[in-house]
């Protein structure tokens, strides 16, 4: 099996000699690292190996202090894996990162009338360098929070939970950010009694749905539009949907209603933080995407109830786990990743 690392330069890729490329092995009963060389002057590397059709195989390159992984190689045993182009990236302060697409998410008020609100972001950097911090003190993103809302808790996220912080009513993103797709799942507090809420928007448009339980609550601002409702776990949200304006502010109005969120926020953040990490995928679309064929969709769900039970096991707990378990962690989570974007993909083809 054979491959080179590149680095994108302008609008050409050149080679990256002397970079550590490591092979990993995701099965079942076992995952981890089997092997690792150097790349050559042309970037180039090569592995033997004796294939497991059962298990998945991918590549992991370190550049710059930041993890690069490839897509799942080709399982197929009569035949060699295609020559694998691993991308990696230099690293800027500078490049833009923009919030793609925002789900705010808003149940009932539990028995002592505080809320849990769901937010769902999908940050997009479309240069060709990682986005960093400038320093230990700044952010690779930052986003507006609901003022006077209270904690921050990272649900199932492209980032490290400790890598994720709340500075006032701001969520602050340390963590480097590389081009394409990053979501961010996170859980704040509405105190008991709150009526009203005001959800900044930033300085840049958005694409913005808000999702409300109770029949009587509303959502108005710029661009902002009621739309069809949404059932989750059996229960109705009201829908309202648009593309928002930069440094607006959109108003929500509560009446207060109470009853249990807490199961409500479990099954969304499992559903659909799950659906918005999937390249080419939202949450809530604005068109009607037609009903896959009978038996087309089982492979995206089985593999998305796997990438659940792993999180359910592995995430947070980056700080109490041997390096080697959390790389495999790591490791196996994007191989399920990449299958489940294939199978979506597939679905979208058609039979």
């Amino acid at each position: 099996m054979t491959g080179r690392v590149l680095r994108p330069a302008g609008e050409d890729s050149i080679p990256v000699p002397g970079v550590r490329v490591v092979l990993h092995r995701v099965g079942e009963a076992e995952q981890g690292p089997v092997d690792s060389i150097a790349s050559g002057p042309d970037g180039g590397f090569r592995f033997t190996l004796v294939r497991d059709t059962s298990v998945l195989y991918l590549l992991s390159a370190r550049y710059h202090g930041i993890e690069y992984f490839s897509f799942p190689l080709d399982r197929a045993a009569h035949r060699d894996p295609a020559p694998v182009t691993l991308i990696v990236r230099d690293t800027s302060s500078r490049v833009l990162v923009t919030l793609s697409t925002r789900h705010v998410v808003v149940p009932r008020p539990g028995d002592d009338g505080t809320r849990d609100v769901l937010d769902l972001v999908l940050l997009v950097n479309q240069g060709t360098e990682t986005r960093v911090a400038p320093d230990s003190l700044s952010a690779s993103w930052a986003g507006l929070l609901p003022p006077k809302s209270e904690g921050l808790e990272l649900g199932e996220s492209d980032v490290s939970p400790d890598a994720v912080t709340r500075r006032g009513d701001s969520v602050i993103v340390s963590a480097p950010i590389s081009p394409g797709e990053k979501q961010l799942a996170f859980q704040y507090h509405l105190p008991a009694g709150r009526q009203t809420i005001e959800l900044p928007v930033g300085a840049e448009p958005v694409a913005l749905n808000v999702l409300l339980e109770e029949p009587n609550a509303s959502a108005s601002g710029p661009g902002l539009a009621a739309a069809d409702s949404q059932a989750i776990e059996g229960r109705s949200f009201r829908r309202w949907t648009g593309d928002v304006p930069a440094n607006a502010v959109i108003r929500i109005s509560l009446p207060g209603t109470r009853g249990s969120s807490a199961p409500v926020i479990a099954a969304l953040v499992s559903v659909l933080a799950l659906a918005l990490l999937l390249a080419g995928w939202r949450i809530l679309p604005r068109r009607a995407v037609a009903a896959a064929p009978p038996g087309r969709r089982d492979d995206a769900d089985l593999l998305l109830n796997e990438v659940a039970a792993l999180d359910a096991r592995y995430q947070g707990r980056e700080a109490e786990l041997p390096p080697e378990e959390w790389a495999r962690y790591v490791a196996h989570r994007a191989a399920l990743k990449a299958e489940v974007a294939a199978a979506l993909a597939r679905e979208s083809r058609g039979p």
